[in-house]
């Protein structure tokens, strides 16, 4: 039949025919035979082969289908083909497409008219069709649950510190058609990966934490789980630039706690009695009063520290341990060190006195001591737990990568550490965390510290059996007034 058909052709003097030809056409397109394709074109361009390579090559098609339909004619010398297609492309998969392949009798041969549309109808009338890329959303900063961060939850400075380290976007891509006079139109998409960073903040802490801080300006609240160091909440409304995290200040009577444990491994106990004069003076030097000037006399040093008798605690201080006792004991919890976080961090510091009044004053928590809420925080969390750990806002591995190797746990004594629970167990039960409204299990110390010329700073630094926080009140007033209150709402909140 074949070579009826060729005969017959012959004898009306054209060459083959437009099913063949078609047929021919679309076997070496399947096969990537760009020579042979171009044999069957009537006159083909010049960049015939490299438009044809350049679409396989820069599109990334590893494999294509082709469906032609049959013949159909479209006058005496003239046909067309009409077919679909699905070209794979590795980056994108399947993209199906339809076009249609002409044909024509050429100096008395079926040939194939070609035109860029045969190769896709959208590359018709200078058409483009190509890869590109496109950037993803920025880093969602989101809680340890995967849900967003509370509205509100005043955590935004910490939250503007982290994003810049994650701020290499992933990239999606797109198979994009573009014309003149047309609108671009991507016809493929593959979506970029989305950039989640979970933070070890949790939903609830962080939203009691913010609404205790609510109508309280220049104050801040920041939450530990004890056990990991992981930051839970950290709400932080302080004024003029400072920071929780950053800023260091005086940390009032909080620090009694520090100084309280370095008396402890020196030998007191919470049940010791000790004195607690209105003033005591350090032999030859100044001398240092009570709050309201109160006389208790002998108490066991578990009331001295619930009712933070400072008399009480200089006088122990300065007979039982030196300056370089207590500057170890506050480097054995952490002062004197970075915190790295992620979002960076700082603890405190205290400077050797250099006179014996200097001595009274760090002992108390002013003269040389400074500290910053996130490390009165870490030292809550270490009487809670027994280990001192490094406060962080993101998983460990990423700690590392931001702000270097956290400090490893450091196990506290254990006879101390029981110690402590117990007297600061006494400062909520019965000494000046009082009959505040604080919810049963909760241990902490308050702290007035003295500033200058300004209303004092108010701290209050506790636990429970789950966390572990520090409330700082800039220029608030005392540990009693201002930072009890917060601590309060906060707890009754989650």
């Amino acid at each position: 039949m074949a070579a009826v058909a060729f005969a017959v052709a012959a004898a009306g003097g054209v060459k083959g025919s437009a099913g063949a030809t078609a047929e021919a056409y679309f076997k070496a397109w399947r096969e990537g035979d760009v020579g042979a394709m171009s044999r069957l074109v009537d006159r083909p361009p010049e960049d015939f082969r490299a438009r044809h390579r350049a679409m396989d090559g820069e599109l990334g098609v590893e494999d294509l289908e082709l469906r032609p339909a049959p013949v159909r004619s479209t006058g005496e010398d003239s046909a067309e083909v009409p077919f679909s297609g699905v070209r794979t492309l590795d980056e994108l998969g399947a993209w199906p497409f339809d076009g249609v392949l002409r044909l024509a009798v050429r100096e008395r041969e079926w040939k194939v008219v070609w035109a860029p549309e045969t190769l896709h109808p959208l590359l018709k009338d200078g058409g483009t069709i190509e890869l590109t890329e496109f950037e993803g959303p920025a880093a969602e900063l989101v809680t340890s649950e995967g849900e967003p961060i509370p509205r509100d939850s005043y955590a935004e400075s910490y939250l503007a510190r982290l994003r810049p380290e994650y701020a290499d976007v992933n990239l999606g891509l797109a198979l994009v058609a573009k014309g003149p006079g047309r609108a671009e139109q991507r016809l493929l998409t593959a979506e970029p990966k989305k950039n989640v960073v979970r933070l070890t903040l949790s939903r609830r802490v962080q939203a009691a934490a913010a609404r205790a801080l609510d109508g309280v300006e220049n104050s801040s609240i920041i939450v530990l789980r004890p056990g990991t160091g992981e930051v839970l909440a950290v709400a932080d409304r302080l004024k003029d630039a400072y920071s929780a995290f950053h800023d260091m200040f005086p940390p009032g009577s909080t620090f009694k706690t520090i100084v309280a444990a370095a008396l402890l491994k020196s030998g007191l106990e919470p049940g010791s009695q000790v004195p607690c004069p209105a003033t005591y003076a350090i032999p030859g030097h100044r001398g240092f009063d009570n709050d309201g000037g109160t006389d208790r006399g002998m108490i066991s040093f578990a009331d001295a520290l619930a009712h933070s008798c400072n008399t009480t605690f200089v006088q122990q201080a300065t007979t039982r341990i030196g300056a370089e006792e207590l500057r170890e004991t506050a480097l054995e919890w952490g002062f004197g060190r970075g915190m790295p976080t992620g979002a960076q961090g700082v603890c405190g510091s205290i400077e050797d006195p250099e006179t014996p009044d200097d001595a009274g004053a760090n002992i108390i928590g002013q003269g040389k001591v400074q500290a910053s809420p996130l490390c009165m925080a870490a030292v809550a969390a270490a009487v809670q737990d027994g280990t001192l750990r490094s406060p962080r806002l993101l998983a460990e591995e990423e700690v590392r990568q931001i702000d270097g190797r956290p400090h490893p746990p450091v196990p506290l004594d254990s006879k101390v550490v029981a110690g402590l629970r117990v007297m600061m167990r006494a400062v909520v039960d019965h000494g000046t965390a009082g009959d505040a409204g604080l919810p049963d299990g909760v241990a902490g110390k308050t702290g007035t510290a003295e500033v200058r010329g300004q209303r004092p700073h108010g701290w209050f630094i506790g636990f429970d059996d789950e966390l572990a926080f520090c409330v700082f009140v800039r220029n608030g007033g005392s540990g009693r007034s201002a930072a009890v209150p917060i601590a309060v709402r906060f707890l009754n909140g989650l």
